[in-house]
C-alpha cells in the first residue's frame, strides 16, 4: 500500500475535482435544506469499518447515493439562510494547497512561509479595510488566521481577563464583569464560562425596536455604573457590527468612549459585516474602531474564502502573547530565541495551526480588491431588490431596516388576522403570538418544499423570516424566485 502514490493521486484528483465541477453546474438543482429524517445514515453503511480497501469509484458512488442527500447546500444559489458561506475557486485552491502540503505551521521554524504569508496577508487585508495602523504588523499590532469567531472572542476574552487581573489580582476573578447586549452572539456568552467569568457577572443589556436593536451607550454607562457600586469590576464589552438575527451595527465609536473611562477591553466583532467594510461607502460602519482593542470577521461569510478562517487584530499582541504563550523544550528554536519572529502558536488555544493564509492570499490575488467591493456590493443590491418585492405585497412587513444584503420580514398580524374568514380576529391575538404561529409555519413551508432555504430570528418577541442574501452563486433571478415561494406559501396558509 502506497497511500500517497503520486500516480493514483494525480487519478482520483481529477475524478474528486470533475465530481465538483459538476456538483457547483448543478447544485442549484438539489434541495437546498435536506429533506432525510434524522438517524437515516445509519440504516444505509455498514455497522463496522471495511478490513480491505475499496476502490475510490465505489466511495464516490456512495458519497452521491447516501451522503448527498444528507447534506444542505450551502452552495446553493438559493441558498438564504444563517449568513453565506460563500467559496470560490480560488478559495477551494488555496484550501487544496494547505491541505496538500499539510504541514503544522505552530511557530515559525516550523515553515516560514507559513508565519510570514500569514502577517503579510494580515496587514494587506488591515490596510484594505483602512484599519488604524495601530492594528498592523507594520505599526505595533498585528492579525493572525484563527478557524472562527468564537476562537477570536476566546482569545481576547482571555488577554482581557489576565489583563485586568494583573491590576486587581488573580483571587478577584469572581468580581470581572462582561458586557453584551441581548443581541450579542451567544459565542461571547460560552467563551466567557469557558475562562471562568461568573454566569451572573455576564451582562446582557436589552435592545429596542425604536432603536434598530442596537446596543446604546447610556445603557452601557448605567449597567457599569451599576456595577462599580457593587463592587464589580468592568472587564470586556463586545460591540457587534452586523448582528445574526438583524444585523444591527452597534454605534462603536461611542461605546468604546463609555468603555475607555473603565479601563475596559473592547473587542469589535464583525463576522459577518467586517467584509462589506472593503468598500468606502460602508467603511463608515466601523468608525470608532480606532478606539477599540481588537477587531475581527470571517473571510469565510462573505469574503469568497473557504471555511474556516477567522481574521483577527489586536493593537496590543504582547497581551495575547502572554497569556497563550507556550515554553516546552521541545519547542525551543534560536529564531524564537532572537524574538525577531512571529510564532501563531502564542496567539490562539491550540498548538497546532492549518496554513489558512494560502487561501486567503490566493482570493486577493485572484480577484483583486475591485472585483471583491463589486462582488459584495451586487448582493446589496439584490437584497435591495428583496426589499422592494416585499414592500409592494401589504401583507407583509419589514420589520426592521434593512442592513447590507440581510431582509427581515413577516405576514402583517393584520393579514393574519384574515384567516378563515374571520376565524382569527385581532382580539385573538396574546403578544402577537398566532402572528408568530404563522410566520413560523410560512417558513416552515417554503423550507420543507426545498426551493430555497431561509432562518429565523425572534427579536422584540417577534418572529420574522431571514432572507440573507450573499451565496457566491446566486442571481437577481434567484432573488426574484424566492420572493415568488414565498408568495406562493402565503398565498396557501392565507387562503386555508
Amino acid at each position: 500500500m502506497n497511500p500517497l502514490d503520486p500516480k493514483e493521486f494525480r487519478r482520483q484528483g481529477h475524478m474528486m475535482i470533475d465530481f465538483l465541477a459538476d456538483y457547483y453546474q448543478n447544485v442549484g438543482n438539489y434541495p437546498v435544506l435536506s429533506q432525510v429524517e434524522p438517524g437515516y445514515l445509519r440504516n444505509l453503511i455498514p455497522d463496522f469499518a471495511p478490513l480491505k480497501p475499496e476502490p475510490i469509484e465505489t466511495i464516490l458512488q456512495d458519497f452521491q447515493q447516501h451522503i448527498v442527500p444528507g447534506i444542505t447546500h450551502w452552495q446553493s444559489p438559493n441558498y438564504f439562510a444563517y449568513f453565506p458561506s460563500s467559496g470560490s475557486t480560488a478559495g477551494f485552491l488555496g484550501e487544496m494547497l494547505s491541505t496538500g502540503l499539510n504541514l503544522v505551521g505552530f511557530n515559525w521554524v516550523s515553515s516560514p512561509a507559513a508565519t510570514e504569508l500569514e502577517s503579510v496577508v494580515m496587514d494587506w487585508l488591515g490596510q484594505v479595510l483602512k484599519l488604524p495602523k495601530a492594528f498592523l504588523f507594520s505599526g505595533n499590532g498585528g492579525g493572525v488566521l484563527l478557524g472562527t469567531t468564537c476562537e477570536a472572542l476566546l482569545v481576547t476574552l482571555v488577554a482581557a481577563r489576565d489583563k485586568m487581573l494583573s491590576r486587581i489580582g488573580r483571587e478577584n476573578i469572581c468580581e470581572l464583569v462582561v458586557y453584551v447586549s441581548d443581541q450579542t452572539h451567544c459565542a461571547v456568552q460560552k467563551a466567557a464560562h469557558i475562562i471562568g467569568i461568573q454566569p451572573k457577572n455576564i451582562r446582557v443589556i436589552k435592545t429596542m425596536k425604536s432603536t434598530s436593536f442596537t446596543l446604546l451607550p447610556e445603557s452601557l454607562l448605567s449597567a457599569i455604573q451599576t456595577d462599580v457600586q457593587n463592587g464589580l469590576v468592568p472587564c470586556y464589552l463586545c460591540v457587534t457590527v452586523g448582528t445574526t438575527s438583524t444585523t444591527a451595527v452597534d454605534p462603536l465609536g461611542p461605546l468604546c468612549k463609555v468603555a475607555k473611562k473603565y479601563g475596559m477591553w473592547v473587542h469589535v466583532d464583525a463576522a459577518y459585516a467586517g467584509s462589506v467594510c472593503i468598500c468606502p461607502e460602508f467603511r463608515h460602519l466601523i468608525d470608532g474602531v480606532e478606539d477599540a482593542n481588537s477587531f475581527s470577521f470571517n473571510a469565510h461569510k462573505w469574503f469568497l474564502t473557504n471555511l474556516d478562517c477567522c481574521c483577527l487584530w489586536v493593537k496590543d499582541p504582547a497581551s495575547v502573547i502572554k497569556s497563550l504563550s507556550t515554553h516546552s523544550v521541545y519547542l525551543e528554536n534560536s529564531a524564537t530565541d532572537s524574538k525577531q519572529v512571529v510564532d501563531y502558536k502564542d496567539w490562539q488555544i491550540t498548538l497546532s495551526r492549518r496554513f489558512r493564509a494560502l487561501k486567503v492570499w490566493l482570493v486577493l490575488r485572484s480577484y483583486g480588491v475591485a472585483n471583491l467591493r463589486n462582488f459584495l456590493r451586487s448582493h446589496v443590491e439584490m437584497a435591495k431588490t428583496f426589499e422592494k418585492l416585499v414592500r409592494r405585497d401589504k401583507r407583509f412587513e419589514i420589520f426592521v431596516p434593512r442592513n447590507l444584503a440581510l431582509i427581515c420580514f413577516r405576514l402583517l398580524p393584520s393579514a393574519v388576522a384574515k384567516i378563515g374568514n374571520g376565524k382569527v380576529q385581532n382580539g385573538g391575538f396574546k403578544n402577537e403570538d398566532v402572528a408568530n404561529d404563522i410566520n413560523r409555519r410560512l417558513l416552515d413551508s417554503i423550507n420543507g418544499s426545498g426551493t430555497v432555504y431561509m432562518t429565523h430570528a425572534i427579536v422584540g418577541g417577534v418572529f420574522v423570516i431571514r432572507c440573507a442574501i450573499g451565496a457566491t452563486l446566486t442571481e437577481t433571478k434567484h432573488v426574484i424566485m424566492a420572493w415568488k415561494v414565498v408568495q406562493e406559501y402565503a398565498d396557501a396558509i392565507l387562503n386555508y
